[in-house]
């Protein structure tokens, strides 16, 4: 195979340029919102950072770690920034496994759009629970994207994980 396509992230593509004619970062608003309202994709909110699923996941799951400092450098983050983001991270592994019982994880971040940054003025790393098998032909023949849960049950699942290991 000489090239693969992925058109649904057209859809995630489209929708910067929108949002690129504004001043406001997705990441800056986000957590102005109620965890539990529809409209927001927040499962955790911390004291430096938040856990968000991705509206446009790769698969079911995907979350991402953010801090509230609009910041796209690394370096810049202070270190009581990134000791909450790997703990977040730690904690988000957790509420995964509880819900979803993925066999693997990706975790890492696009620093910058040359690396695949699609918002790269906002620093954030991404979770992206795997099972065996969930890579399949669908995206590439059949330009389908599977996504086996819907992002509201996903959300809701991962509140109430995240809700019982913070009680702990």
């Amino acid at each position: 195979m000489e090239k693969l396509w992925s058109p649904w992230r057209s859809n995630y593509i489209d929708s910067f340029k929108t949002r690129k004619d504004s001043d406001e970062c997705v990441f800056c608003e986000a957590p102005k919102k109620e965890i539990r309202s529809q409209e927001s994709l927040v499962v955790c909110k911390n004291d430096l950072c938040y856990v968000m699923l991705n509206l446009y996941p790769y698969n079911s799951g995907h979350l991402m770690i953010i801090p509230y400092r609009h910041q796209s450098d690394m370096s810049a983050l202070s270190q009581d920034e990134m000791t909450e983001m790997m703990e977040m991270v730690q904690l988000s592994i957790k509420a995964l496994d509880l819900t979803m019982n993925p066999q693997g994880f990706n975790f890492g971040a696009n620093l910058g759009k040359a690396a695949g940054a699609g918002i790269d003025t906002h620093l954030h790393f991404h979770i992206v629970p795997r099972w065996s098998g969930d890579i399949n032909f669908m995206p590439a023949i059949g330009e389908v994207k599977i996504i086996s849960q819907d992002l509201l049950v996903t959300k809701n699942n991962l509140i109430n994980a995240f809700d019982h290991l913070l009680k702990k």
